[in-house]
């Protein structure tokens, strides 16, 4: 389980497709201290370590993840939201976000207001029903409020903090990113649906 607080902005160093996609990302994370099979969440996903070096951990990538997430479209040098699993007695600073990807939304637009961006996504059909106002949702990682949502598109607001610690400050119009639904939205909407039935 993971909280959506960015702690890294890693980096893809290399790349390897055999079978599955093997990927080494480069990190401040002190690597010594990272077990092999500790999970990792990289934009989001969830992802076991299977090596470590010096400043850099290796991940597996299998053919779901990749058809469900960005993360196929990854190159050498992408940049990657990373944050450890949380651990009893961690902070909660964002919400419980579990690794595990839904989806992928698509940034349609963004527009200053103040010093903040507004950005307006637009989730996927069978997502969007579990996106509410004041809801959260985790977007490459980050535990982000929602707040408006019209159809399948929704809107939320990224502070200049966030745009620094992560890599929302390069984010445009265009761009996709991983998308997980609140698992609390998702159990009520599983309830209503048996209720109805």
């Amino acid at each position: 389980m993971f909280t959506g607080i960015i702690t890294d902005v890693g980096r893809v160093l290399s790349l390897d497709h055999r079978g599955d996609l093997h990927a080494r990302i480069g990190t401040a994370y002190e690597t010594a201290g990272i077990d092999i099979g500790a999970s990792i969440a990289c934009n989001g996903v969830c992802l076991t370590v299977t090596e470590t070096g010096p400043d850099w951990f290796g991940v597996t990538i299998s053919s779901e993840t990749l058809s469900k997430s960005t993360l196929g479209g990854w190159a050498e040098g992408t940049r990657v939201n990373l944050e450890r699993a949380l651990r009893v007695g961690d902070e909660l600073g964002g919400h419980i976000v579990s690794g595990h990807v839904d989806g992928v939304a698509e940034i349609v637009a963004t527009r200053d207001e103040g010093e903040s961006t507004r950005y307006t996504f637009r989730a996927p059909g069978t997502l969007a029903r579990f996106i509410a106002p004041k809801g959260s949702v985790a977007l490459d990682g980050t535990s982000l409020t929602v707040n408006e949502v019209d159809g399948a598109e929704f809107g939320v607001n990224i502070i200049p903090h966030t745009k620094e610690v992560t890599t929302w400050g390069t984010l445009k119009a265009g761009d996709r990113v991983n998308l997980e639904v609140d698992t609390m939205a998702r159990y009520v909407a599983r309830l209503q649906d048996w209720q109805g039935g």
